[in-house]
């Protein structure tokens, strides 16, 4: 199995399929816009704008099973993105994370980078750190804020301190 067998619809409605992402750095987050963390939306911006250039992608997916942080439409979920945090990065449908109606990709992460106490996403803004040959490398609670990704990124040569 790899990362490079799924396919998302964005926003748009538009299919991507992850093969488009080879020889890209990919971190995958489960987002909503009613959530704690939202502000993180603005975070993730700035390290995809830094680093986009070395090829990280950063690749949002709504979704509105953690306590109904994620109630609106494809319209009013682009609009709070764009908006409020100036997002650039892809943004896809509204998505499951848990369960068995869990979108595949988010199954993939899930069993190949195992949780603490269970494999299920626990919150909005876990982020899955992929990297540039497709291999998952970590998972990041919510709470790990896109600053701390930053060093991660850098510690660990990923990117170049810019």
């Amino acid at each position: 199995m790899s990362i490079y067998q799924y396919k998302a619809k964005t926003l748009q409605g538009k299919e991507i399929d992850f093969s488009d992402f080879q020889n890209k750095t990919l971190l995958i987050v489960n987002t909503a816009s009613k959530c704690g963390f939202t502000p993180q939306y603005e975070g993730l911006e700035k390290l995809y704008q830094k680093y986009k250039d070395q090829g990280l992608v950063v690749l949002a997916f709504p979704c509105n099973q953690f306590n109904n942080q994620e109630p609106g439409d494809a319209s009013s979920i682009k609009n709070n993105c764009l908006i409020n945090y100036g997002v650039s990065f892809p943004v896809f449908e509204k998505v499951l994370v848990n369960g068995k109606n869990a979108h595949p990709i988010f199954k993939y992460l899930k069993k190949v980078l195992p949780g603490f106490i269970t494999n299920a996403v626990k919150w909005n803004f876990t982020k899955f750190l992929i990297d540039a040959n497709g291999k998952p490398l970590k998972r990041f609670a919510p709470f790990t804020s896109p600053e701390k990704i930053n060093t991660y990124l850098v510690k660990n040569n990923i990117v170049k301190e810019s």
